[in-house]
């Protein structure tokens, strides 16, 4: 399971980062809101973990900037901010968890727990129905006991439109949550992924919006 960290206290940080990685999670950790962002539009996180005020760009507009980009990873805002109001606004900005700092470790690990329950949040497994199972650390679908070993990119549009299941989500949305800055797919080359998916899936799991994007009828 791959967790964003944004913490600017270096060694705060780095004992979290270390309590994480001896629980087997895929650990990104950033200092800055700036450089935090364009990790979080360059890769695909299953949790982050926000601290307010840091550089450059806070927490509270980061999350607020993901989820008007209809980006609904779940998220912990891990500020020294106690105050109601400020409690308030982080649940406001669309956080689903919200731990005030000093805490132990331990109750990071249960708060993190508590969402991967709620949001079926499997370290390397995603269910898209009873006969359907994406592993995606190897990107191997297995489909009533078929297994189909994905390309990078089809897996990873694949795992974004199930985690965003019964929304639309754009051509926009997919390509800057996918790709890198780097990289600029062209519309023929996103069809063709999707048109990849649907054989292996069935036509009825993803919808296309025409002129706008797709979406993934989870049953």
């Amino acid at each position: 399971m791959k967790i964003l960290l944004l913490e600017d206290d270096l060694i705060l940080n780095e004992i979290i980062t270390e309590y994480l990685e001896s629980k087997n999670f895929e650990v990104t950790s950033t200092y800055d809101g700036e450089d935090a962002l364009t990790k979080l539009f360059s890769s695909i996180y299953d949790i982050l973990l926000l601290d307010v005020n840091v550089p450059n760009i806070n927490g509270f507009e980061i999350l607020q900037r993901l989820r008007e980009e209809g980006i609904t990873t779940p998220s912990i805002f891990i500020t020294s901010l106690n105050q109601i109001d400020d409690l308030k606004k982080g649940f406001d900005v669309g956080c689903n968890d919200y731990l005030k700092k000093p805490f132990e470790l331990e109750e990071l690990g249960l708060r993190i727990d508590n969402l991967k329950k709620t949001f079926n949040i499997d370290a390397n497994i995603i269910k898209i129905d009873e006969n359907i199972i994406l592993n995606t650390r190897d990107f191997i679908l297995n489909n009533e006991g078929i297994t189909h070993n994905l390309p990078q990119k089809e897996a990873k549009i694949l795992i974004y439109l199930v985690n965003n299941a019964n929304k639309i989500v754009t051509h926009e949305e997919l390509i800057s949550n996918i790709w890198s800055y780097e990289e600029t797919p062209n519309a023929s080359t996103l069809r063709t992924y999707i048109k990849n998916l649907r054989k292996i899936l069935s036509e009825d799991y993803i919808q296309t919006k025409k002129g706008v994007g797709y979406s993934f009828n989870k049953k």
